[in-house]
């Protein structure tokens, strides 16, 4: 039976304790009680339809609401922001693309996708007043900024950002489940992602290393704010159609980060290297008999082991 842990909820935090009573403990935290502006009251479908307007955005489109990267079981399309928004909270559909009762996810992305990050007030400038973003980080630490809208069930596969970031549920209701970093052996990664598609039904017979990763549980409902931390493995289901706002930030020195990734999940860069490093190492090793690569390589994990993992308490 996998271990379950409720996300601590805090309230009263502002930009003065913020640091100290929730970054730097390096846990996910709900947030209650922030002002986030007029968005909580003013963006309902109907209202966000109307000022969206006919800005075209590319969507994913899916039958069945949990999105599978590996078997890519969606598409890529392209609607006006006022038809996205209407299609995606409704639960069947007069135009469709698949089926009646298709599933809709958006994330808003740059001008230039491949170079450009997303910011609302750049992307949405008729909406960006209505959100008030939390000041908890310098304002040149500031990365991006990302709407998203999902239909209701659509589930988001398990991933990991390399910044500190907020998840701003500004309406519907939310269901999310993360896990440590520390647990990064247990998910069975492929680049950032986890190969367990399925959490609430995962393939134990392929995935049996699973059940040892803690999950870190908890709804947010509309106006909550959830405090990411940076390598923090998080799975997300819409429970209603929602509207949400994700912001990044640079939590380390701006040299670390990869100057050319404008979604902010490319490893750091001194991480990066070291990965590269060891591929190489590993292709050294592949010149050795069988017998003697084992031994070298168990040689080499328990340096990484004694060298970097630390002991973490869950």
């Amino acid at each position: 039976m996998q271990k379950s842990v409720q996300v601590n909820v805090v309230y009263n935090v502002n930009e003065s304790n913020f640091v100290e009573k929730v970054q730097s403990n390096r846990r996910p935290c709900v947030l209650k009680g922030l002002d986030i502006g007029e968005c909580s009251t003013k963006w309902t479908a109907e209202y966000l339809s109307n000022v969206g307007g006919k800005v075209e955005c590319v969507i994913h489109v899916s039958e069945t609401p949990q999105m599978d990267f590996i078997n890519k079981n969606y598409l890529y399309r392209k609607l006006p922001f006022s038809e996205v928004v209407k299609r995606a909270a409704e639960t069947n559909h007069a135009e469709y693309f698949l089926t009646k009762n298709e599933y809709y996810y958006f994330r808003s992305l740059g001008e230039n996708v491949r170079k450009d990050v997303s910011n609302i007030t750049e992307q949405f400038p008729q909406i960006k007043d209505d959100i008030r973003i939390p000041d908890f980080f310098p304002p040149e630490s500031f990365f991006s900024s990302v709407f998203r809208i999902a239909s209701a069930g659509m589930q988001l596969w398990t991933h990991y950002d390399v910044m500190d970031n907020l998840l701003i549920q500004v309406n519907g209701r939310k269901r999310v489940v993360l896990f440590a970093p520390s647990d990064a052996l247990h998910l069975y990664l492929q680049g950032d992602k986890s190969l367990v598609t399925d959490i609430y039904n995962p393939d134990i017979k392929k995935f049996p290393k699973f059940v040892q990763a803690v999950r870190f549980e908890c709804v947010l409902e509309a106006g909550d704010v959830l405090f990411i931390p940076a390598l923090w493995f998080h799975n997300v289901v819409a429970l209603e159609f929602g509207v949400a706002v994700n912001v990044f930030w640079k939590n380390l020195h701006s040299e670390m980060y990869d100057k050319k990734d404008p979604y902010g999940n490319k490893d750091l860069v001194p991480a990066a290297r070291s990965m590269d490093i060891l591929n190489r190492a590993l292709k050294v090793l592949d010149e050795l008999p069988e017998d003697y690569k084992d031994f070298y390589a168990r040689r080499m994990v328990a340096r990484i082991q004694e060298k970097s993992f630390k002991t973490e308490k869950l």
